[in-house]
């Protein structure tokens, strides 16, 4: 299977490094959406990433799709996802919250880096702003006290929280503290360190 998308997507990182925790095997390929339009197009018309080019030719697309895909592949010690309730449930709450705040960050970064300042809609901003640092506040409250949310190894949620702070601290450099979030900060910085997430690098 070959992983297509440049890796300062979360959503691309999220599947990568999930992939690999999960001993899956993926190939990636960086190409990205803006600089090679016709490069992605030609491997998937709705450009979208990250895309996932399937052993049989078949494309996916949206990381958590893609992520299915990959779970039904992994051996079950390894898969990320808890199978049973309540685990599984809460587990899935977690990472909707992630997914939230990359949404919102990656809205944010376009309206504050990319968007000409005298075409902002600074009530915009300031809803988007909002929903990110709620996302975190609440990532930050769910957090245990010391390791992982999967307990001694990190879940699918540990992966889309972690990603999605080291996002944020990638494009909105200064935006969100993490003396106002030290478990999230502290989290991030401790899954960073894993050789996952090292093989990935945002940069």
């Amino acid at each position: 299977m070959k992983l297509i998308g440049m890796l300062d997507s979360p959503y691309v990182r999220r599947v990568a490094i999930s992939a690999r925790l999960m001993g899956v095997p993926l190939e990636h390929e960086s190409v990205s959406v803006f600089r090679h339009m016709d490069r992605f197009a030609a491997i998937n018309p709705l450009i979208k990433a990250p895309t996932l080019v399937c052993d049989d030719g078949g494309i996916l697309m949206d990381s958590t799709l893609i992520l299915d895909h990959i779970e039904a592949q992994a051996s079950a010690e390894r898969r990320l996802m808890p199978a049973d309730n309540p685990a599984r449930q809460r587990a899935l709450y977690r990472v909707g919250v992630a997914l939230v705040a990359m949404e919102k960050a990656v809205q944010w970064y376009y309206e504050i880096a990319l968007r000409p300042e005298d075409k902002r809609w600074d009530d915009w901003i300031a809803r988007i702003s909002g929903q990110l640092q709620r996302a975190f506040g609440l990532l930050e409250t769910e957090l245990p006290a010391e390791g992982w949310f999967g307990g001694s190894t990190p879940d699918a949620a540990d992966v889309a929280c972690a990603v999605a702070w080291r996002f944020v601290q990638f494009v909105l450099p200064g935006q969100l503290s993490g003396a106002a979030l030290p478990k999230l900060a502290a989290h991030a910085a401790r899954a960073e360190t894993l050789p996952e997430f090292v093989a990935y690098p945002i940069e």
